[in-house]
């Protein structure tokens, strides 16, 4: 069942941030994860990941480092911050109530039966 964008919207800081609380990452990798983790509803476009990751780098969410592969490629690599993962545990706080609340509304839909 394809997703509604808007849903999405406000919370893929929270998936970023989460996906980097389990390691370090570059950015392929996070889209590659992520897609992965969610069974393919969440398909983050580097056109929108890459500015997102400049962003919370300015917030002091995340940090950078440069490492190189064994063909010699440079990547850079993203690392959560105590900023971030301060913000994450705000932030997941804050959705499990959300959700709980829809559910309730809903009539307690377990929505991954539903197709």
């Amino acid at each position: 069942m394809p997703i509604d964008k808007s849903l999405l919207t406000g919370s893929t800081t929270m998936l970023i941030l989460k996906l980097l609380e389990e390691a370090d990452m570059y950015g392929y990798q996070m889209i590659e994860e992520l897609s992965k983790k969610s069974q393919n509803i969440f398909e983050l476009k580097a056109g929108t990941l890459y500015p997102l990751l400049h962003s919370l780098e300015q917030k002091n969410m995340l940090t950078s480092y440069e490492k190189s592969t064994s063909n010699l490629r440079v990547r850079k690599y993203y690392s959560i911050t105590k900023t971030g993962r301060k913000y994450l545990d705000e932030k997941t706080k804050e959705w499990k109530v959300y959700t709980s609340a829809v559910n309730n509304v809903l009539g307690g839909v377990d929505f991954a039966t539903v197709q």
